[in-house]
């Protein structure tokens, strides 16, 4: 099979699409800037019209395979993804409050994109596009429907998600991800009219370096905490996952990864059955390193806009954004998409900071990629002992104290 050439890959068209943004935003004629204005603004429109479907349609059948087939397991392994993706947005929300106040500049910052809807350039037209229903309504619809199909019998409900699945990933991979480059092309060329686009260039270079930081200090923390559990060395651990972390960065998709992360995790010890059962699990519902992300540029983007952060509304945001990142679809970005709907609905976010997330995000989907496969290792890891442990003590149970001999392996 043919390689596609570099230029096929999202990641780089993104980057083509932020450096033509902002070299052409110094030269277009007002008009020709315009042009590309109406484009953002029908795509912007189109989006929000998509996102309560998307998230209907995806988050659905995501909790309706959560419910079946792998039993308490397949639960005690999503609570703990769960808990870990959810810890994970909580360390990054504590650091953002704590360090971008001084981190990101002050008030020239805030005054500089307060407001940047209120430009005077624009597109030539603007068409409503109404979404069928909001995004918290998608948000019960989904969660309600979801649970229900995991409590009758029929599959015909079921049936008909993973269907409405199919339509809006086609949607996603034929529509939205091929235009994204375009819509980031004339988010920054317009930034750069504006004169914003040096402060926002020297915001998320920050923060891209705490991302990365903390993507660290996270997989330093999943494995001192399954070491501990586990009792075996930490460093032994993760650097067993290298692998799966390199071929993550390649690749920048955990489905792809999924058969590295398996060898990595037997040969830290998981049993083939635990394995495969965990891992491919886990690169659907483990995205700590995406919510890190996601976390600390949206809290930036409210800082340098001077947006009040209401903590108690912001972990709220946080535990919904960890069962939406259930729903992620496996494509570049996917995570962010999928989240797109929690940022306009929860924090207010309006087009720029939308696209401005996206375009970031993307920038570094690799790492947060990387850092959900390797943490994925890690789960594995716990996962195996409990079983292990489980095993051992029904089997104590049911066996009789004069039929186990000394060195039984039940007994060491």
């Amino acid at each position: 099979m043919t390689k596609k050439p570099l230029t096929s890959h999202l990641l780089v068209r993104v980057l083509v699409g932020i450096v033509l943004g902002i070299a052409c935003g110094l030269f277009f004629p007002e008009p020709v800037a315009r042009l590309f204005l109406t484009f953002n603004g029908l795509f912007s429109a189109f989006l929000g019209f998509l996102i309560p479907l998307l998230i209907v349609g995806l988050v659905t059948p995501a909790i309706g395979d959560l419910g079946r087939g792998a039993g308490k397991w397949l639960g005690v392994t999503a609570a703990i993804a769960y808990a870990s993706t959810v810890l994970a947005g909580l360390l990054a929300f504590l650091v953002a409050r704590a360090g971008y106040p001084w981190l990101l500049g002050g008030e020239r910052e805030l005054d500089a994109l307060a407001n940047p809807e209120e430009s005077a350039l624009t597109g030539f037209v603007a068409l409503e596009m109404e979404p069928v229903f909001g995004v918290m309504t998608a948000l019960l619809l989904a969660f309600c429907l979801g649970v229900g199909i995991t409590l009758i019998p029929g599959n015909t409900l079921h049936r008909s998600m993973d269907d409405l699945r199919g339509i809006i990933m086609r949607i996603v991979e034929l529509v939205i991800i091929p235009l994204l480059p375009l819509y980031i092309f004339g988010m920054f060329m317009g930034l750069t009219m504006n004169g914003q686009i040096l402060v926002v260039v020297s915001t998320f270079s920050k923060v891209v370096l705490v991302a990365l930081a903390l993507s660290v200090l996270l997989l330093a923390a999943q494995y001192v905490a399954a070491g501990i559990y586990v009792g075996r060395n930490p460093a032994v651990l993760l650097k067993n996952m290298l692998p799966a972390y390199a071929t993550a960065l390649g690749t920048s998709s955990s489905a792809a990864t999924i058969p590295v992360t398996l060898r990595c995790a037997e040969v830290n010890g998981v049993r083939p059955p635990v394995a495969g059962f965990v891992v491919p699990l886990s690169a659907t519902i483990h995205l700590a390193g995406s919510t890190l992300k996601i976390v600390l540029f949206s809290a930036a983007i409210m800082t340098i806009t001077g947006t009040p952060i209401d903590d108690l509304a912001y972990v709220g945001f946080i535990l919904m954004l960890g069962i939406t990142m259930v729903a992620a679809p496996g494509v570049p970005g996917g995570a962010i998409m999928a989240a797109v709907g929690l940022l306009q609905g929860m924090l207010g976010f309006d087009e720029t900071a939308v696209a401005l997330m996206i375009a970031t995000y993307i920038a570094i989907d690799s790492f947060g990629t990387a850092t959900n496969v390797t943490g994925d290792g890690a789960i594995a890891v716990v996962v195996n002992k409990l079983i292990g442990e489980r095993a051992v003590s029904e089997a104590g149970r049911t066996a009789s104290p004069e039929r186990e001999p000394a060195d039984s392996p039940l007994r060491r």
